[in-house]
């Protein structure tokens, strides 16, 4: 956890992570007509293995890890995040997932301080609350109410928090390259798990949001299948991104960037959908970036 902070770099990799993230998340809208969570984990990190297949040889990609343990309690952490997150989304609206969601900022400030010692400046704990205001902002009323439901999502949050601590803390000599495909990894054996489990109970989905997380295996359209591609791609770009930033400086401060998927989200929404934010979203937005901004001139 002392190693050189290269914070501009780290905030250059998750600002062009939430850039394709946000798009290529616009669209699971469109892939969840046609199948349901585990299919979709299950597909895509197969899309992602194929790719990475393909590359490896090509680029001299390194896929071996060379701290096994590292890397599949990472990915394992990782992968159960991500479990949570979109499961959360069959039963609360999605403004309440993400506020949970984005308590990592909280959890990464708690487990470097009291896990690992890290000291934790006030202009970073400003940072941090600046960044979580905006959020709150961002999401509407709705993200000050959450019920008993929303530990679903904040388990996610927490568990995030811990992947991307781990990402520094138990693999820095591993390449984001070989984290990326272990993430994907974990994502696909839980989908595998979860499609095993949903087919051999024999559940009928009910309509509504819940057909999505209890749905089972499907033929999947070319649109669909399509999609996932695109999400697997930029996903395998993104998340590489994400890891990378993660290595190049503190969790601490390199989490408060992650605040810009939110408005990479928005503007992609507009630009695909035209949904337009209105004034709190576009104060919620500033803070967020007057977080980001802080934490690079202090770093300087």
């Amino acid at each position: 956890m002392t190693a050189t902070n290269r914070t501009f770099e780290a905030a250059a990799a998750i600002c062009a992570y939430a850039l394709i993230i946000g798009f290529t998340d616009n669209y699971v809208r469109v892939i969840a007509e046609g199948v349901g969570l585990w299919q979709f984990h299950l597909i895509r990190s197969a899309m992602v293995a194929l790719l990475l297949a393909i590359a490896a040889p090509l680029i001299g990609l390194r896929l071996v890890p060379r701290n096994w343990r590292g890397v599949i309690g990472r990915s394992a952490v990782h992968g159960a995040a991500m479990l949570c997150y979109f499961g959360a989304l069959g039963f609360l609206p999605v403004p309440q997932v993400a506020a949970g969601l984005f308590t990592a900022p909280i959890f990464v400030l708690m487990i470097s301080h009291f896990l690992y010692g890290e000291r934790i400046g006030p202009v970073r704990i400003a940072a941090v609350a600046l960044g979580f205001g905006g959020i709150l902002l961002v999401l509407g009323p709705d993200a000050l109410r959450l019920g008993p439901a929303a530990l679903v999502p904040v388990l996610g949050g927490a568990l995030y928090a811990m992947g991307n601590v781990a990402t520094r803390a138990w693999c820095a000599g591993e390449s984001a390259v070989t984290l990326t495909a272990g993430f994907f990894a974990a994502l696909g054996l839980f989908g595998a798990l979860g499609l095993g489990a949903v087919a051999l109970l024999g559940i009928d989905p009910p309509a509504g949001p819940l057909r999505f997380l209890l749905r089972g295996p499907a033929l999947p359209s070319p649109e669909v299948l399509f999609w996932i591609f695109v999400q697997a791609a930029g996903s395998l770009i993104g998340v590489g991104l994400m890891v990378r930033g993660y290595q190049l400086a503190d969790p601490t401060r390199v989490a408060v960037f992650e605040y810009v998927v939110l408005p990479a989200a928005a503007l992609w929404g507009f630009l695909l959908w035209s949904e337009v934010p209105g004034l709190r979203e576009w104060a919620g937005i500033a803070l967020i970036w007057a977080a980001g901004v802080s934490i690079v001139l202090r770093a300087r």
